[in-house]
């Protein structure tokens, strides 16, 4: 199967949700994420991704208009020593709490399910990236319903050991726009990926619908150092 473009797989969807991109720079020399966030509502729509530590968090734009919290306020990136983990939800939180306790990426997940926001019941979509000693691995995870019924939690885990030079992963919550949202199907998207930061945010954020797309955090990591440089673009300014 052929790489698919990042720029065609996000003009072609007008609402992909919330989408998670990991993989490794056409150079073989760094460790790539990137993760966006798109809104429909207004409250989804008021907020900014900020610098929070070595990973980030969410926050209100407007304080005065935020309404309910409970989902859309989180640290989608965290760092816990020599791994980065990006996620759609708190569940970051939860990832990063059971694996310092020795937990496997899998296992601290069991815990979870997907998003309590019926009839949409948004599948909750986690990274990990594991950078040591010049090696590099990632792993993706979906937890979603029975198509749309709340009753059973459908759990998929994808693991990518010493990942192809240019190739990544892409998931997300939704396969397009609808009501109720249709969640994400099959195996994460295999994607291109670029060597340069710049050029891969630029497209990244030019390809994200305009009237959804909210914030965008693009990271590469040098596989030999650790070192990082990171990127983040709002719409709300």
């Amino acid at each position: 199967m052929d790489r698919l473009s990042l720029r065609e797989e996000l003009k072609g969807n007008a609402y992909p949700g919330r989408g998670i991109v990991i993989g490794k720079s056409a150079d073989g020399k760094k460790a790539v994420a990137a993760y966006f966030i798109m809104g429909r509502s207004e409250n989804s729509r008021n907020r900014v991704f900020v610098e929070d530590g070595e990973g980030i968090r969410t926050q209100a734009f407007d304080p005065a208009k935020l309404q309910d919290p409970s989902l859309i306020i989180y640290a989608p990136v965290r760092v816990l020593g020599n791994k980065t983990i990006v996620t759609n939800g708190d569940q970051t939180d939860t990832i990063y709490e059971g694996m310092d306790q020795q937990m496997t990426f899998e296992q601290t997940l069991r815990s979870r399910c997907f998003e309590p926001d019926g009839p949409n019941y948004t599948p909750r979509i986690s990274g990990i990236m594991h950078v040591e000693n010049g090696r590099y691995n990632y792993a993706l995870s979906i937890l979603k319903s029975n198509e749309g019924n709340p009753d059973s939690c459908h759990r998929f885990t994808y693991a990518y050991e010493n990942p192809a030079a240019g190739e990544g992963h892409f998931i997300h919550t939704y396969m397009h726009d609808g009501n109720p949202l249709p969640s994400f199907e099959g195996e994460p998207k295999r994607v291109e990926i670029a060597d340069d930061i710049d050029g891969l945010t630029a497209l990244l954020w030019s390809s994200l619908n305009e009237d959804n797309k909210v914030s965008l955090f693009v990271r590469y990591i040098d596989i030999a150092s650790g070192k990082y440089e990171t990127r983040i673009v709002n719409k709300n300014q």
